[in-house]
């Protein structure tokens, strides 16, 4: 009996029709097991995932290979979306033994939970040197038969093993300017001058790296730090990892140029980039980061947003290329053949050169990923216009990628915050509404009346796993945006509750060091905790993030000795690991900024207020907080006494709650802000 029709993640009602027995992680599963006397196979991926796709197919919808399953497994599948904490201990493991990782992430398990065989993906035959899933089948089955005590004492030793890895934690102190400038020289040698980004193949948006570089700028005038972070976002934008049609990013791309993605789009990255291009934008008015930020922020709303208000989790790589062939990219390549039948032969032409569409291709097939590479010739923009909106009209006519609509908090969070500052920066109350919406949904459906967070929901119902560290802290970080863009202070309050929640459940009161699962969250094998940063902040730096924030715009001591606190991983992995840490580097520049707090006191309907509360949200002091209101209004402790000046309205512009001479003109206050 497969076990996953009332699940509520996408990925596991995907295999709810398989004839492999499945069960969900659950205390049942190892009773099971225990029962039986069999090992457990644990199969963690997720719904976008192309191999993970690839081995349901060629495993788990095979009769034979499921009857196998069934008489010798306990079947388990995990979202790793879902269950980030299940996948991150059992990553560990595999990435410990074999070097490497990904997913599908296939790990035999004792009933007492305990791995001791792993893998990723495997073949349904021999090849290149892996053998078949049957063959590890068979092998694990007779190592579980004939050599028990033998998995018994492997199982016990990789757990030791994994119990005695200790994060270095660094000292007690903050990272300071030496750690921010080896931070900046590492990064410095591990750039690509010629394509952007950092380091080889694959590679992946450095969003996280961008937002320390853009804020290091801010900061300390350096010019090196703003040309990486320029050239990275240009070459990104050019390439064929940003959706030349549509708008919005592929997850990464294969090669070194940007050329060729992989095609799924998901919603962190995109929340991510979107941000990272709005603040480009806001440090050099470049007309290119601006278009970007919109087109990205257009996408997550157009393609994302669910019917209940949330944004649902990712695009699919792959899509039936219309001859019934489930084929990666199948949805936004194109032939020279194709692009004549939807422009004729002249715009045809035009398209190729512009769009860097070839002959031979740059994909598969004699297909070609659009990009924007640069030209000698200047194109006329109308007709361009025109030419995307047509090749746009004709792509939605092929069948389009699977959605995983299952709402994930901390990547809601993410998008929350991104919508509502580039619907601020760009004048577009539609994407501060979308904001709105989204963070609604998450406190009546995600919070409850503890401050706990599910970690997700579909359809409109919470699912049934806790919400882990990075929840918290990426939600927060969301309403805090939000407080500052609407000058709402109930979401400044719901921020409150969560990082509340954060010091009493997540953090080490000895070290500091915080945990990614709550002290009273499911026991597993290890309590996860992962200071760096991978395709988003860790939960460990979006909460040091949030918890900053929060103080600077509350001057609650504990919240930033918990952020202060936190920084010192920072410290100890900034100057050797700089792109693992990209937003933990940001926020300790945000630390060493203040950062700064500013309030903007007048009347709401007066345009001058406006103004003044536009210009505080587009300065470039790294990490600054804004609060905007009618004076001593109690929604915001920062607007307690600051009066109004001459009568009319005024900017206030704080350090540690020590405030330089009132500002109403916002020239003046541009000049503040910056930097």
């Amino acid at each position: 009996m497969n076990r996953l029709a009332h699940e509520t993640s996408p990925y596991l009602l995907q295999h709810a029709d398989n004839p492999v027995d499945w069960w969900p992680w659950s205390p049942e599963a190892f009773e099971e097991a225990r029962k039986r006397g069999v090992p457990l196979l644990l199969s963690v991926g997720y719904s976008s995932c192309h191999w993970c796709h690839v081995m349901a197919h060629e495993s788990f919808e095979d009769e034979t290979t499921a009857a196998y399953l069934n008489e010798h497994f306990v079947n388990v599948k995990v979202d790793r979306e879902e269950r980030p904490d299940v996948d991150a201990v059992y990553m560990e493991a595999v990435q410990a033994a074999t070097g490497q990782g990904g997913w599908p992430m296939t790990v035999f398990l004792t009933p007492d939970a305990e791995p001791f065989y792993f893998g990723t993906y495997f073949p349904p035959e021999p090849r290149h040197g892996m053998p078949s899933f049957r063959q590890v089948l068979e092998g694990v089955r007779s190592a579980w038969t004939d050599r028990r005590d033998e998995v018994a004492e492997v199982a016990g030793k990789i757990v030791r093993d994994l119990a005695g890895r200790e994060i270095s934690y660094g000292d007690s102190s903050t990272p300071g300017e030496e750690e921010l400038a080896q931070a900046l020289l590492g990064l410095t040698r591990d750039y690509d001058a010629r394509r952007g980004g950092f380091g080889g193949a694959p590679k992946f948006p450095p969003s996280m790296v961008v937002e320390f570089l853009l804020r290091h700028h801010a900061r300390t005038g350096s010019e090196g730090a703003l040309q990486m972070a320029q050239d990275t976002c240009e070459r990104m934008a050019r390439g064929g990892i940003y959706d030349q049609l549509g708008g919005g990013f592929a997850r990464y791309s294969v090669d070194r140029d940007w050329v060729v993605p992989h095609f799924e789009k998901m919603l962190y990255d995109n929340a991510l980039l979107c941000r990272v291009y709005a603040h480009l934008w806001r440090a050099t008015g470049s007309e290119l980061a601006r278009r970007v930020a919109l087109e990205t922020a257009d996408f997550m709303v157009r393609e994302l947003r669910t019917g209940e208000g949330g944004f649902a989790s990712a695009l699919d790589a792959d899509s039936d290329d219309g001859s019934g062939r489930h084929v990666e990219g199948a949805y936004y390549v194109w032939t020279p053949e194709q692009l004549e039948q939807a422009l004729g032969r002249e715009d045809a032409e035009l398209a190729a050169r512009c769009f860097g569409v070839t002959r031979d291709g740059t994909f598969e097939e004699g297909a070609s990923v659009l990009q924007l590479p640069q030209q000698d010739v200047v194109f006329d923009a109308e007709r361009i216009a025109s030419v995307r909106a047509r090749l746009l009209g004709r792509r939605a006519e092929r069948p389009a990628p699977g959605r995983d609509d299952k709402v994930v908090a901390a990547w809601n969070g993410l998008a929350i915050a991104a919508l509502a500052e580039t619907g601020a920066y760009f004048d577009r109350p539609d994407l501060v509404e979308a904001a709105i919406g989204a963070a609604d949904l998450l406190v009546r459906l995600h919070l409850d009346e503890h401050a706990r967070l599910a970690r997700t929901s579909k359809d409109g119902r919470a699912g049934a796993h806790a919400g882990v560290l990075e929840d918290y802290g990426d939600v927060a970080e969301g309403f805090l945006a939000l407080a500052s863009v609407t000058g709402e202070g109930v979401w400044l309050e719901f921020a409150g509750f969560l990082l509340d929640h954060v010091l009493a459940q997540f953090t080490d009161p000895e070290s500091g060091a915080l945990y990614d699962t709550a002290a009273d969250a499911e026991k597993l094998i290890r309590r996860p905790q992962d200071p760096t940063d991978n395709a988003t902040p860790s939960g460990w730096s979006a909460a040091a993030g949030a918890l900053l924030s929060y103080a600077a715009h509350t001057g609650a001591e504990p919240h930033r000795t918990a952020a202060e606190r936190a920084l010192g991983v920072v410290k100890a992995l900034g100057p050797r690991a700089p792109r693992f840490v990209g937003w933990g580097l940001a926020v300790a520049e945000a630390l060493l900024d203040g950062p700064r707090e500013v309030s903007v006191v007048g009347p709401a309907d007066d345009p001058a207020t406006g103004t003044l509360h536009r210009t505080a949200l587009l300065g470039t002091a790294p990490g600054a907080v804004v609060a905007v209101g009618t004076p001593g209004s109690d929604e915001f402790p920062l607007l307690a006494d600051r009066p109004l000046v001459g009568g009319g309205p005024a900017a206030y512009v704080c350090r540690n709650f020590t405030c330089d001479a009132p500002i109403t003109d916002a020239d003046r206050l541009r000049t503040a802000l910056s930097g």
